[in-house]
């Protein structure tokens, strides 16, 4: 539904067959597992046991003389399984899922539009020529009052043609629109035998019928070699990462290696000629640089050393815009590759707190269960997000940024399964009311025994 709100717009009317919408859908959904698998985590362990809570089975099992970790082994088998399998599905399948989909999604949104003519507008999608239909008739092929004007791209030229009706269709390919024009003028400009004006000759044409012949291979939809996408982030796996992140490193750092030769060209005003010894180069402090030069040189040296001056803190500062660049990329890299490892854990820090929750609240099917499971997915979602935006701009490590979320909600979920150990009513309603009950009778007695 996500994709389809967002790239309504780019797929309506422009012709594509079923299955290239379904290919994007099928390609959107698995770059949506990401948000979605932590999120059914959560849903599904609390469904689970709050239906196990809700019937009593839970109180059975304890009965029995098993404690509540000991009846989550089992499931927390299945979720560590799950987990491992999350972290291959993002290492290898979710990258090249991730190349399919925005590949031919830029290849959906690039193509032309397949409504190719509207009354009373004029359409440019043709190369050279821009048509304009005054009325359409239902069955959408015979048209009225057209007009059609062919640019030719070689000269400054225009061709216009004019017709009172005329019929379109394809070819059986579909390669090429067939406009069959009645009752109508063509006027040409063409060159004069003489002089430059390359629009000195105007030619006029009437015709009973004529056939235009329009190229539709610009509607079709061609595909993009996928090597171009092929070094996003988005579509390396973890060792690709890696090895592109290291060959950024090498660069930024041979970089920083070559900095010091923008200012070992400027000693050479530290070591100039004195009065006493003109022939002896000797090196002074930057106080007696000026005094050591005779008085005609010294307005020339200022020049020359203010516009040197501006010359490296030009060339620093692109370095330093480089060097901003190259951070940026490696923080970038980095957040990617701790991507890799954070939908692991957060399946298992979700079931963490899932699990023992659905046990206190004892509340199955999809009501309440559904509002607490898109509360807690919320809360690691914002922080997530948050975290990751800040790593990206620098402000956190990557590594922080990345795993903030799971650093917040682990303490919560060992909580949550302490108190569903111990049998907590954490979540009962009646408790909270009765001790908010009796504290306003306290504060009531309080004051009333105060003395006037």
């Amino acid at each position: 539904m996500l994709f389809l709100w967002k790239y309504i717009d780019d797929l309506i009317g422009k012709g594509f067959e079923w299955y290239t919408i379904l290919q994007l859908m099928m390609y959107a959904s698995a770059t949506n597992v990401a948000m979605a698998l932590p999120l059914s985590v959560l849903l599904s362990s609390i469904m689970t046991y709050g239906t196990l809570g809700e019937n009593y089975e839970l109180v059975a099992i304890k009965s029995a003389g098993i404690s509540l970790t000991r009846a989550l082994y089992p499931m927390i088998i299945v979720v560590t399984l799950l987990s491992v399998s999350a972290f291959f599905f993002s290492d290898y399948m979710l990258p090249v899922a991730n190349l399919k989909f925005f590949s031919l999604l830029y290849d959906v949104r690039k193509q032309k539009s397949a409504s190719l003519i509207k009354e009373g507008v004029f359409n440019s999608s043709f190369p050279g020529y821009s048509i304009r239909v005054g009325r359409k008739d239902p069955d959408g092929q015979t048209l009225y009052n057209i007009m059609i004007y062919e640019k030719d791209l070689s000269s400054t030229s225009n061709n216009v043609i004019f017709a009172k009706s005329g019929r379109m269709f394809k070819s059986h390919n579909n390669d090429f629109l067939f406009l069959k024009l009645t009752d109508g003028i063509r006027y040409e400009e063409a060159d004069g035998d003489v002089g430059y004006n390359p629009r000195q000759r105007l030619t006029r044409f009437k015709f009973k019928r004529t056939e235009q012949k329009l190229d539709l291979s610009g509607f079709k939809i061609t595909r993009t070699p996928q090597s171009e996408f092929s070094t996003n982030f988005l579509m390396l796996s973890s060792k690709q990462l890696l090895s592109s992140r290291d060959s950024v490193l090498k660069l930024s750092n041979k970089g920083l290696k070559s900095n010091y030769a923008l200012i070992t060209p400027n000693i050479k005003y530290f070591n100039i000629p004195h009065k006493s010894a003109p022939l002896i180069p000797v090196l002074l402090p930057k106080q007696q640089v000026l005094s050591a030069l005779t008085q005609t040189n010294r307005l020339q040296a200022v020049i020359n050393a203010s516009s040197e001056a501006r010359s490296v803190k030009e060339l620093v500062k692109g370095k330093g815009d480089a060097y901003s660049e190259d951070d940026r990329v490696l923080r970038r890299y980095l957040v990617e590759y701790q991507k890799k490892f954070t939908l692991s854990a957060a399946c298992l820090v979700l079931f963490l707190i899932g699990a023992p929750l659905g046990a206190i609240i004892r509340k199955g099917g999809l009501g309440l269960p559904v509002v607490i499971s898109v509360v807690f997915f919320l809360i690691y979602y914002v922080i997530s997000t948050i975290g990751e935006k800040s790593a990206k701009d620098g402000s956190v490590s990557p590594v922080i940024g990345t795993w903030i979320a799971i650093f917040i909600l682990t303490p919560i979920g060992l909580f949550l399964s302490y108190k569903a150990a111990n049998d907590s009513v954490l979540f009962d309603v009646e408790i909270y009311s009765r001790f908010f009950k009796n504290l306003f009778k306290k504060i009531k007695k309080n004051n009333n025994e105060i003395p006037l």
